[in-house]
């Protein structure tokens, strides 16, 4: 079953943490996971630049690593980040310990009071040590460009029959991603463009108390 939009009942169980920013205007919040990747990233901000549109790109570890250059383009063109844990763990594989390890190891590359859990998994004891020192940004639409069993064409329809105002939305600027994200990703901006939505990032530096968007 594939869930794009997350049920009512878990976000207000699992209210701590961000699903949606909803405000008084019609803004949303594009996100990227698992990237830097060569290639793909370049071309995402290329995309973003000419629509005129921000967005929060949640960076691996890892991949900051191998391609500090693309990372620094990101942070060049005016773009956010948020710490996407170093090596993609399940948090229901790995104990608190091991999992806070991992997120303090991407930290030293990421410089951001971000973070989002890998696969969107993470256990209750996960959570009160993250929220410690991060925001934990969800969404309330997942595209699913990950998936290769679906087209550029399902995925487009995964967000632009669910976006509305204070919609945080998920792509992936990853290879595994990349033919699903070629086609839907200029659609898409084409599509929020024509409806009148201004695509903003969540800043680096966090949410002000109460989960809502300080200066952005």
């Amino acid at each position: 079953m594939l869930i794009v939009r997350p049920p009512s009942l878990l976000t207000r169980a699992l209210h701590r943490m961000t699903w949606d920013l909803s405000g008084e205007h019609r803004d949303v919040f594009l996100t990227f996971d698992d990237g830097p990747t060569p290639g793909v990233t370049p071309w995402v901000l290329n995309c973003l630049e000419e629509a005129d549109a921000k967005a929060t790109f949640f960076c691996l570890g890892r991949n900051v690593d191998k391609h500090p250059e693309i990372y620094n383009q990101i942070l060049a063109a005016g773009h956010s980040v948020g710490n996407h844990s170093y090596s993609h763990l399940k948090g229901f594989r790995s104990s608190v310990r091991r999992y806070m390890d991992d997120i303090h190891l991407a930290s030293g590359m990421i410089d951001s009071k971000l973070f989002r859990p890998p696969y969107g998994r993470i256990f209750p004891g996960q959570v009160k040590a993250v929220l410690q020192q991060y925001d934990i940004i969800m969404w309330d639409v997942l595209s699913i460009d990950y998936n290769t069993g679906l087209n550029g064409q399902r995925v487009l329809q995964n967000v632009t029959n669910n976006v509305k105002p204070g919609s945080i939305i998920v792509f992936h600027d990853s290879d595994k991603a990349s033919e699903n994200l070629y086609y839907a990703l200029p659609r898409t901006l084409e599509f929020l463009c024509e409806e009148g939505y201004n695509m903003k990032l969540i800043p680096s530096s966090g949410l002000v108390p109460g989960g809502e968007l300080g200066v952005n």
